[in-house]
């Protein structure tokens, strides 16, 4: 039996009549592809974030690939990202034809800034950091290395919607930024959908043209482009839960804190580093733990979700053979994929669901 479940879809939109009527309402304008509605959430969003522009498109992989190709990304291109990240960042990049270079991360699960200008080669156009777990990766250094080698900047900020570095929001340190709306995450709609975040005019026209076909109006192709809108309906769904966003932050914020306080006692669990200058939003609230696997199944058998993220490495994923990368090139990676374990932590837990996963895990040290 499940007493502590990792998806919260049933009860995310378990209330939410105002908005079945609204989406009724909106059925019968007729308004479904790049709608006024759509244009009404990007409005939202980016002041939400405190950027110029955000541009809604089909998911958050897409999110990555098409600034990337606005910023000019070709075949051939290297572009530095995160070896511990999800498939999803290679994949845009491997879309475009370009060659992905990884970095190794740190116990906050994001990049280490301090490996990146080793990786610099003539080929190198590009970094994407990974903003994983909800964490943000130190923007300073990377646009400080940016800046110096004239390297475009995405982050991938799908993980960590209102995460902070220093004061300063994911989404608006690089040229653009990439955000989800996958349903589990902490800005969701009913399907697969993306944002992008700008403040540049330029790559905020280019990106418009590329999810909609190049076309500058329905007869005139300037480019060619991709099929990658955001549905107006699923614009309409994020409208309504925007204005909670704040909210579910905090409350995961204060989620973690409390697992923090009630595993961080136990020898056999490490809690990740919680520097100051970082506002994590905890998209995924991961620790390290003494004989994980075990743990996980114990867990597991204690109806408790909990999930791994990641076990296999990207980089070692057979997808990725033709880089040639063997186990060890990432050490940190390697070491967390053995060592951490993910437990649920978002806004609909009650209180005594939380001191149920910090007994469980008492329990099987004991």
């Amino acid at each position: 039996m499940t007493k502590v479940r990792y998806s919260y879809l049933k009860q995310q939109f378990s209330n939410a009549d105002d908005l079945w009527e609204d989406l009724k309402k909106f059925v019968s304008t007729g308004d479904f592809t790049l709608g006024k509605r759509l244009y009404e959430f990007e409005d939202n969003f980016a002041k939400m974030i405190g950027v110029n522009h955000a541009i809604g498109v089909n998911s958050g992989t897409d999110a990555i690939k098409i600034p990337l190709k606005a910023l000019g990304i070709n075949p051939g291109d290297e572009i530095i990202t995160a070896a511990n990240t999800f498939v999803a960042t290679v994949g845009a990049i491997r879309e475009l034809g370009a060659i992905p270079v990884f970095i190794d991360c740190d116990d906050t699960f994001c990049m280490n800034t301090n490996l990146i200008e080793n990786k610099i080669t003539k080929k190198t156009k590009a970094i994407v950091p990974v903003h994983f777990t909800g964490y943000m990766t130190n923007m300073e250094k990377v646009m400080e290395v940016a800046n110096k080698y004239n390297l475009i900047v995405v982050e991938d900020a799908c993980q960590s919607i209102l995460g902070e570095y220093k004061g300063k929001k994911a989404g608006c340190w690089g040229d653009a930024a990439s955000f989800s709306l996958h349903p589990l995450k902490n800005l969701n709609v009913w399907s697969d959908g993306g944002i992008i975040t700008t403040n540049n005019k330029e790559i905020d026209k280019k990106v418009r043209l590329l999810r909609n076909h190049g076309l500058i109006d329905r007869d005139t192709v300037e480019i060619m482009g991709y099929n990658s809108r955001l549905d107006t309906f699923q614009a309409i769904v994020g409208n309504w839960l925007l204005p909670k966003t704040h909210d579910i932050a905090n409350q995961r914020i204060k989620n973690a804190n409390y697992l923090d306080n009630g595993l961080g006692s136990i020898s056999q669990v490490k809690i990740p580093p919680r520097p100051k200058e970082f506002k994590i939003v905890y998209h995924l609230y991961i620790i390290f733990a003494e004989n994980r696997d075990k743990l996980l199944k114990y867990c597991l058998d204690r109806g408790i979700e909990a999930k791994i993220h990641y076990p296999t490495p990207i980089y070692l994923q057979k997808a990725l053979s033709d880089l040639g990368h063997k186990k060890g090139d990432f050490p940190i990676t390697d070491q967390h994929a053995e060592s951490i374990i993910s437990f649920p932590c978002d806004q609909h837990l009650e209180i005594e669901q939380l001191d149920y996963i910090i007994d469980t895990v008492n329990c099987f040290y004991k």
